[in-house]
């Protein structure tokens, strides 16, 4: 399993696998191929079904600057790999192809080429399954977030307090900017007005207020193109952020704590990736909001004083409770309803930390057996309700503009 430096990836929105990781390989191939006369770049699949709404051509245009790029986009034809296919070639100047690379992106940034088998780039974890890590803790008395440690070293806070930093200062200036969000939807930022307004609610709805204000805030900003915090995904990335900046708050966490917490969500969100998968265009909204959720109340179960099987419980329950979500972005934007599940999903990993608090952490179905029937049920998902814009909302939206 991954370092959770894969995971937590500090970029520009809009896209971890739509912009993140098509720029890393442009940027890749055009740094072997600089002197190629111009590009051709095929994109296949959700890539090419959303891709100009995450901006894809863009940034490949602008990693591969100043060679002229040819885009082709195969929508409906998928590589065998990966729903989010694409090809680089490079050219010459009468248009012979001079090299290749052909290969997928992944979620959360990461690239894959044709034929490559995964391999970690930080030889870190050497337990694969939740089951495996309780069992370890409950032997040892160590906790979730003592397990990275051990086996990232000690070094993993500086990595983690640089995340903490970035997704603090996206939640800041997303609670303080206004206007409209760039795309062509005419979306409004919402995060300002829910947070002056939380300040002025009862208790009750101070609460709901300030998650969703923090968790719409770096969700708006990753839609703007701003700089964020992959946690797993850009389109997921305003959940975790939400939930640890209201502990912080309400129950005083110092920095310390915040980053044990991260640890501890890293964990969560490295085991569904790697069991499972963290991509839209793979297994659906699910595996990007799903996780995140599942992240946020594990680690607002540790830092809420709970145990580790009351932290897998929470997290089984937030990943469980988002089974089947898909992924129908309208036009291809990381807006509707992408936006609006960061806020829904920051409150309910509160209350699935709650709720297993309230409990001794014992439960029927494991979160291991929950990850597995994400990715088996991300599979079931036709296409059209997996980032392709084809479907669910996306359709609804694109049908009403046309009435």
């Amino acid at each position: 399993m991954e370092s959770i430096r894969e995971l937590y990836r500090i970029g520009t929105g809009p896209s971890s696998s739509h912009t993140m990781g098509p720029r890393k390989a442009a940027e890749q191939f055009g740094g072997k191929h600089a002197d190629t006369s111009r590009f051709r770049v095929t994109l296949y699949g959700s890539l090419a079904a959303t891709g100009k709404g995450h901006l894809t051509d863009v940034v490949v245009a602008e990693a591969l600057s100043p060679a002229p790029v040819e885009f082709v986009w195969k929508p409906n034809e998928e590589l065998p790999g990966h729903p989010n296919g694409l090809r680089f070639e490079a050219l010459d100047a009468a248009g012979a192809m001079l090299a290749s690379w052909q290969g997928y992106s992944i979620g959360g940034g990461s690239l894959r080429g044709e034929g490559e088998t995964p391999t970690p780039k930080t030889s870190a974890y050497d337990l694969n399954a939740m089951k495996d890590i309780l069992a370890w803790s409950e032997e040892t008395g160590q906790a979730l977030w003592e397990y990275v440690e051990l086996r990232e070293g000690t070094e993993i806070r500086s990595f983690l307090r640089d995340v903490w930093h970035v997704m603090q200062a996206s939640v800041e200036r997303g609670i303080h900017a206004e206007g409209v969000l760039p795309g062509g939807l005419g979306l409004a930022r919402k995060a300002w007005s829910f947070y002056r307004k939380a300040h002025e609610a009862g208790t009750h709805l101070r609460r709901t207020g300030l998650l969703s204000a923090y968790a719409l805030a770096a969700a708006e900003e990753n839609a703007a193109g701003g700089l964020i915090v992959t946690a797993p995904t850009c389109g997921s990335c305003g959940v975790v952020p939400s939930v640890l900046r209201f502990l912080k708050e309400t129950v005083d966490c110092g920095e310390g704590s915040i980053l044990r917490g991260l640890a501890t969500a890293g964990l969560i969100g490295n085991l569904v990736k790697h069991n499972a998968s963290i991509s839209g265009a793979e297994v659906g909204c699910q595996g990007e909001i799903g996780t995140a959720c599942a992240m946020a109340a594990g680690a607002a179960v540790q830092l809420l004083g709970g145990a580790a099987r009351q932290a897998e419980y929470a997290a089984e329950m937030a990943l469980e409770h988002h089974m089947g979500l898909t992924c129908d972005p309208v036009a291809g934007l990381v807006q509707i309803p992408c936006i609006e599940r960061n806020a829904f999903a920051a409150a309910r990993a509160m209350t699935c930390a709650q709720y297993a608090l309230l409990s001794d952490g014992s439960h029927r179905i494991p979160f291991d057996e929950v990850v597995t029937v994400m990715r088996q049920t991300g599979h079931d998902l036709p296409s059209l309700y997996r980032e392709t814009a084809s479907g669910g909302l996306a359709a609804a939206y694109r049908e009403r503009g046309k009435s």
